[in-house]
C-alpha cells in the first residue's frame, strides 16, 4: 500500500511509469503485477474480489489481491473494482493519478469462463457474464483509462494491453460466450490502435493458449479431463504456458522497446493456433 499523495518516483527521484490491472487477484493478473514491478513500473492492482452465480467456480479474494498488493510493496495499490461497472474503474483511476500522479498503461486482464452448453442452451445469465465481464470490461477499462494516459506530458509512452485468448481466432466447442466475447476483443483492440493514431499510444492483445490458471482448472471440469491434457493442443511446445511468460509478453508491450507494435495480437500459445 501507499500514502496518498504518494508520487511514482524511485529513489533517484526519476518518476516511475504507472499501470492498471485488472484481474489482478491471482493468475495472469498476479504475475503480471510483480513483472512490472520488477521493470520499474508502479501498479494500481484490480480485482471484483466477489462470487458471479452464473460462473461455476469461485472468483479471487479480497485477501489475494491484498497479497498481491503487500508482495510489491509501496509501488502497488489493491482496489477493489468490477469492470462491469464504468464508475468503478473510473475510480481506479482516479486512485492511480492521486497516489502516483500519473497513468501510463493500462491492462485489460480480468476474464472469466463458463463451458457447459451449445450455443442454443446457453443461458441468458451466463452469456450476460461472460460477454460482460471479458468483453465490455475491456471497453470500460479503455473508456476509464486512455483519457488519463493521453494526459501524460508528451513524449508519452501510452499503453493500452487487452488479454484476449486463443479462443479469439478459433471456434471452440461448448464455449460460445467466452470464444464469442474474445473474438470481440480482437476487434475492439484494433479499432482503438485506430483510433489512437498519432498519440504515442499503442493497442494490442495477447492470446494465451492453455494456461496454468483457475480458468484452466475450470475448463478442466467442464471437459471432464485433467488440466494437463490441455498441453496436447500445444503440439510444438509439448506443455502448458506458464503465467510468467504471459506477464513477459504484457510487460514486453508495454515497454519502449514495443513503441512500433500496435494493432496487434500476440499469440502465446505454444504453437496451438500454428497447427490447427
Amino acid at each position: 500500500m501507499v500514502a496518498p499523495g504518494r508520487r511514482a518516483c524511485d529513489a533517484g527521484g526519476v518518476n516511475r511509469p504507472v499501470a492498471l490491472v485488472t484481474g489482478a487477484a491471482r493468475g495472469m493478473g498476479a504475475a503480471t503485477v510483480a513483472r512490472l514491478v520488477a521493470d520499474g513500473w508502479s501498479v494500481v492492482a484490480t480485482d471484483s474480489c466477489t462470487d458471479e452465480p452464473a460462473i461455476p467456480y469461485p472468483m479471487a479474494t479480497r485477501a489475494e489481491l491484498d497479497a498481491v498488493a503487500t508482495a510489491g510493496g509501496d509501488d502497488v495499490v489493491a482496489v477493489p473494482v468490477d469492470v462491469r461497472d464504468q464508475q468503478s474503474l473510473d475510480a481506479a483511476v482516479a486512485v492511480a493519478l492521486d497516489r502516483f500522479g500519473r497513468l501510463d498503461a493500462a491492462i485489460a486482464n480480468a476474464g472469466v469462463f463458463a463451458a457447459r452448453d451449445r450455443l442454443w442452451e446457453v443461458s441468458d445469465e451466463e452469456w450476460d457474464a461472460v460477454v460482460d465481464v471479458d468483453l465490455r470490461g475491456v471497453f470500460h477499462t479503455a473508456r476509464a483509462a486512455i483519457p488519463a494516459i493521453l494526459a501524460s506530458p508528451e513524449p508519452r509512452r501510452g499503453r493500452f494491453v487487452a488479454v484476449a485468448s486463443t479462443a479469439a481466432v478459433v471456434g471452440l466447442e461448448r464455449m460460445a460466450p467466452y470464444v464469442a466475447a474474445k473474438h470481440g476483443v480482437i476487434g475492439l483492440v484494433r479499432a482503438l490502435a485506430v483510433d489512437l493514431a498519432g498519440t504515442g499510444v499503442t493497442a494490442n492483445a495477447v492470446a494465451p493458449g492453455s494456461t496454468r490458471t483457475g480458468i484452466l482448472d475450470a475448463s478442466a471440469a467442464a471437459y471432464d479431463t485433467a488440466i494437463e491434457g490441455f498441453a496436447t493442443h500445444q503440439r510444438s511446445l509439448g506443455r502448458l504456458v506458464e503465467v510468467e511468460e504471459i506477464a513477459a509478453t504484457i510487460a514486453f508491450l508495454c515497454s519502449a522497446g514495443a513503441a512500433a507494435i500496435t494493432g496487434a495480437v500476440v499469440p502465446v500459445d505454444g504453437g496451438m493456433t500454428s497447427t490447427i
